[in-house]
């Protein structure tokens, strides 16, 4: 080590990031602590460049960082401008199930890391719906056990999708099922429904009934147990999905 570097050794330093992520880190802050409420419009690009001490360009390039992220909106013409956003759930479910897709092509994610989120919270979803389901929830779960085996691939994703979604908005906690659906949207993406064979379907046609039934009773252990053993008994399927991805890659 050089008698310079050595001099500077025990100074302390964070690395003073690009304007305009200071620009959009203060807003975010703001908006994240609900200063700044959803709706709210923020002050023109002009105005935001006097307030920060910046130019027009720095404030352009945060906000389009911000939108980016989904909390800000921008809109065009005499009433446009930036306001602060107002997503739904499934809004918010759907971008997410985007990036962890994105994740799992990166290989930074596995589909045995998804299967392991989904036992974590599927299974507690279930005891929690056998707790608080009532008539309404009960029949839309209901209405989602029809055979799937016998449907067009498409549809009969589309119905066992809706059963897990189903069982877990029965809960009544908007936040487990914006948990929930985004791994299970990147699931229902790679899972190929052609590939597997019929009588695996119609053993998931089963479970389905038997998980409804049992929060239909108010069992709660039973329908926690259920959905766990359910689930278990799809790790071949994500097995040979994971095999897949990895043969197409190699």
């Amino acid at each position: 080590m050089s008698e310079k570097a050595g001099a500077y050794a025990g100074l302390r330093v964070r690395r003073v990031q690009a304007a305009y992520r200071q620009v959009a880190d203060q807003l975010k802050e703001q908006i994240l602590t609900g200063e700044l409420v959803s709706g709210t419009r923020l002050p023109s690009e002009a105005d935001l460049a006097r307030l920060f001490g910046v130019s027009r360009s720095t404030v352009r390039e945060a906000l389009r960082l911000l939108a980016s992220q989904h909390l800000i909106d921008t809109t065009r013409g005499v009433t446009g401008g930036s306001f602060v956003s107002s997503p739904d759930a499934g809004t918010v479910a759907e971008n997410l199930g985007g990036t962890l897709g994105l994740l799992l092509n990166a290989h930074d994610m596995t589909v045995a890391n998804l299967l392991e989120a989904r036992l974590i919270l599927e299974p507690s979803a279930a005891r929690l719906a056998a707790e608080r389901a009532d008539t309404a929830t009960l029949e839309a779960l209901r209405s989602t056990i029809e055979s799937t085996s016998a449907l067009a691939p498409a549809r009969g994703f589309e119905v066992h999708w809706d059963f897990h979604t189903t069982l877990v908005a029965a809960t009544g906690n908007p936040l487990l099922r914006l948990m929930c659906q985004p791994v299970n949207q990147v699931l229902r993406t790679r899972l190929h429904r052609e590939r597997i064979a019929r009588e695996v379907w119609d053993r998931v046609d089963t479970d389905h009934i038997d998980i409804y039934q049992a929060v239909a009773d108010g069992d709660v252990s039973r329908a926690e147990q259920l959905t766990r053993d359910h689930l278990h008994s799809l790790r071949p399927l994500y097995e040979q999905m994971d095999d897949g991805d990895r043969a197409q890659v190699h």
